[in-house]
This record gives structure tokens, sequence and C-alpha cells, in this order.
């Protein structure tokens, strides 16, 4: 499905109260985002007990029930886990990652609030999550006439949300600095390949196994813990931003002229990450308009291009990276600066010689 209007964390509260109230509610969202965090946290703020029913792993029996027979009848006895007497919660995760017959023993409980002759307990709130076919996720059609009885929100990752969330629940400080200065990295897009991707979930269980590791920790281990659970690129920066961390190394430095890039081998993460900072310095500094380019900008523009013959000397793809279109081949850098710094660089390159 399609999401036309997206809502940060920060809103579901609000909106599952007005709306979990009177009717079903599906949650829309990317794998490790945090939907299912969110439900559970919602319950516990009404003093509700969330039980949680997982679509991937359930056979309509575990829903239905099984026959027992009673005064000669054969009745279906719902599972103890959704017959309750008080009203609760009842979140159906990955709902639309289930078989088609799962889904189906879902319909009654969605529509009608029962399952056989079991009638869930006024008050109890019907709950749905799952991921988008879009997010290369397992994810099934859901029938149209499900679809017309839900109310769907779309759920979009918030840097901002999240960083708040993070300082409540003791996330690494490196992690947290890190995303303050690149929030761009908290959420990137599920490769088509297997690999790890970073979500918010994924720099949760970065801040655990840093946690863990404590200040024992080298170098060779924490590429090891980022490249196992971040994107490859985000996890080249943050190992670039930890050893800047430690060995108090920084953009600042080189822009100022009191540093050099790095030239080390075993220093290319950190170039890497140098280099992204110092992209994401030039986004900061320089107009989109040549026309609004002020006499600092200027200036800066003039040392950015020196830089880069610099950073070109050491690594032309790192250099490359810099003046790089994003992942969907839209500029980052303004146009007026990166037509310039082509045609200037082989006139500097030159000069330096």
């Amino acid at each position: 499905m399609q999401a036309a209007v997206t809502v940060t964390p920060s809103r579901i509260p609000e909106l599952l109260l007005g709306l979990a109230t009177v009717r079903p509610v599906f949650l829309w969202g990317a794998p490790g985002i945090g939907k299912s965090s969110l439900v559970r946290a919602f319950a516990e703020s009404l003093g509700m007990e969330c039980v949680s029913l997982l679509g991937t792993q359930l056979a309509p029996e575990d829903l239905i029930g099984v026959p027992q027979i009673r005064d000669g009848r054969s009745v279906f006895c719902p599972p103890a886990a959704i017959a309750r007497d008080e009203p609760y919660v009842l979140f159906l995760d990955e709902l639309n990652a289930a078989t088609p017959d799962v889904q189906k023993a879902f319909y009654s409980l969605i529509l009608d609030r029962r399952i056989g002759e079991y009638e869930l307990p006024p008050g109890s709130l019907v709950i749905g999550a799952g991921n988008r076919a879009t997010d290369n996720a397992l994810a099934r059609p859901i029938a149209s006439a499900l679809v017309n009885r839900l109310t769907h929100v779309h759920l979009t990752a918030s840097p901002a949300d999240w960083l708040v969330w993070a300082g409540e629940h003791g996330i690494h400080p490196w992690i947290t600095d890190h995303l303050t200065d690149r929030p761009d990295h908290l959420w990137s897009k599920p490769p088509r390949t297997e690999e790890p991707f970073s979500t918010p979930r994924s720099w949760h269980m970065l801040s655990d196994a840093l946690h863990s590791f404590g200040d024992s920790l080298d170098e060779e281990t924490l590429k090891v813990l980022a490249h196992g659970t971040l994107t490859p690129a985000h996890a080249v920066a943050f190992c670039g931003y930890v050893k800047i961390v430690r060995h108090a190394y920084g953009i600042e430095a080189i822009l100022k002229g009191d540093a050099s890039w790095p030239r080390r081998t075993e220093d290319r993460d950190l170039l890497y990450y140098l280099a992204d900072a110092f992209r994401g310095r030039l986004v900061k500094e320089l107009p989109a308009d040549k026309q609004h380019v002020s006499a600092a900008g200027r200036l800066t523009a003039h040392r950015a291009k020196s830089l880069l013959v610099q950073l070109a000397e050491i690594s032309v793809e790192v250099a490359q990276t810099v003046l790089a279109d994003d992942e969907d081949g839209d500029p980052v850098l303004p146009s007026w600066f990166v037509i310039e710094a082509a045609r200037d660089l082989p006139r500097l390159v030159e000069a330096r010689r």
C-alpha cells in the first residue's frame, strides 16, 4: 500500500487514542522503525495488557481453536492468549505477512471482534501492523473487504523523535551524538540483497553491543559490530566518527588548515567519514543559487576546491564521493559549485606540482 500521508512516532499515541478506540487500525511502515514498540507503549499508557499475535507464526487453528464436545455438541474453544475476561489491546503483528487462511481467521476478530462464540471484552482495542511490499519484506495482499474496514496509518522514521527516545532509554552516547550530526543515517531503504541496513532497531542493537564490550572495545571489533548491523556506508561513517572521538581528529581542524587529511591505509574509514562530514558542511554553507553567494561563501568554495585536490591525491574515489549525487541520482551539492569544481580542479592540481 502506498502512503499518501505519513506520520512520525510522536503522533502515534494521539492517533491511536482517537482511532483505535472506535475502529481497528493498521500501522504500515518499514522494518525496524518501531511499530511494535509503539503499540506496546500505547497499551501500557492505557494500563491495558498488550497481547501480540505474530501472523507469520500462526496457523488458522491457533486462532479458531480446537473443537471440544460439550453437552453432546462440538464447540470451538479459542486459545487462552486471546480468551480473556478483561479488556486488552490485541496486536496483530505482521498481519499482512500471514497466509491467506490465517488472514481469513483474523477477519472475525477485526470485523466482528469475536472468534467463534468468544467475543472480545468491551473496551478492547484491535491494532494491526505490517511492512510494505516495497520494503523487500514478506508481505501478502490484504483482501479489499478487510482493507476497507481498517483505518490505515503510515509510519515514517523520525530522527528527532528517536533521539528523544534514545536519551530516555540509555542508548550509547556515541550513537546519539553521531546521529545528532547525521540524522539521515538513522534509517535507509531495505536493500535488495541480503545485507544489514540501518534502522532505529539496528542502531539499538549496536548500542547494546557497545555497552556489552565497554571500554575494552578495539577498532577491529567495532568494525565487525557496525558492519554487522548497519548499512555499509553508515557503518564506515560511524567507525570514522568513533575514531574521531577517541583521537580528537575532526573536520574543523582540516577546514582551518590545522590538520591534513589522514593518509594511512588503516585510516581509510576515518577518511571516508571526514569526506562525508566535509560534504555535509558544504551543503550547509553553500547556497543553492550562485547569485546568493556571499564573500565568505566564495572563500569557502575556494578553500573547498583546494581541499578536494588534497583529498584526490590520497584517494580519487573518496574525493568523488564529496561531489557525487545521492542514491536516487539527485544532486546534493549546489550545481554551480560542482561545475566550478570540475572546471577548476585540473588547474589547481597543476598549480600544486
